[in-house]
């Protein structure tokens, strides 16, 4: 019991971080940021909404987002938007799912059994947002890096390059973090479903015998004479 707690704690730890690292990742600004720092006044980072842009002397940022998302756009960046999107919800519902599953949360307290099967759709939805949130921004991550060695491949500079930023390493955080917290839950749990079930059959097999053995005892205390007396009432009852 103590290492079941054990991995549900350390389990909803991860979830919690996991899911909190792609929200943010999903909605923050530095998916890409510009690689010549030496030779720019300003730091530029480009996100999945809106594009910024902060003054290295006196810290003002300014931000303009970008066209409807009914407008045409890369599909670099539709592609992440909606993986990330998913991500955001498989791993909030996972973790959601993740509470109601723990011992300490009094929800179905009398049903260990439909507990553990909470934990265990926890983590299966853990890992089903781990899966685009790593495809996601590691596509990202890679398209960014063969855009830029492309052009310094061809000698071509067009004022800015840019390299993948730390919104786009937190989207790989989070998602790694999903598929350990699934992993958790999934595998490990599982083998304590199976232990719980052992038990609770064992127990009842426990009881079915109790009950079984106690009867004998009452059929061998009854006296013998009223047993005969029965018979006699039972068969001239029929009569």
């Amino acid at each position: 019991a103590g290492m079941r707690f054990f991995l549900q704690y350390v389990g909803c730890f991860f979830a919690f971080l996991s899911a909190g690292f792609l929200i943010i990742s999903t909605w923050t600004d530095c998916w890409m940021v510009n690689a010549d720092d030496s030779l720019e006044v300003s730091t530029k980072c480009r996100g999945l909404w809106w594009e910024c842009v902060t003054n290295v002397f006196d810290g003002i940022q300014t931000c303009d987002e970008y066209d409807s998302i009914y407008a045409e756009h890369p599909v670099k960046l539709v592609l992440t938007r909606a993986m990330m999107i998913t991500a955001d919800i498989l791993s909030g519902f996972g973790f959601l799912f993740l509470v109601l599953g723990l011992d300490c949360v009094k929800f179905l307290p009398d049903e260990p059994l439909i507990k553990l099967r909470i934990c265990l759709v926890s983590g299966i939805m853990l890992l089903l947002a781990g899966l685009p949130g790593i495809t996601g921004s590691v596509w990202y991550a890679v398209d960014v890096y063969v855009e830029r060695s492309s052009l310094l491949l061809h000698n071509v500079f067009l004022g800015i390059q840019y390299k993948f930023g730390w919104s786009c390493w937190l989207g790989m955080a989070g998602s790694l973090g999903c598929f350990l917290s699934g992993s958790l839950l999934t595998c490990c749990m599982y083998l304590f479903r199976e232990t719980s079930s052992g038990r609770l059959h064992s127990a009842y097999s426990l009881r079915k015998g109790y009950s079984s053995a106690a009867t004998v005892v009452t059929n061998m205390h009854l006296p013998s004479s009223q047993t005969a007396t029965a018979k006699m009432y039972a068969v001239d009852t029929r009569v």
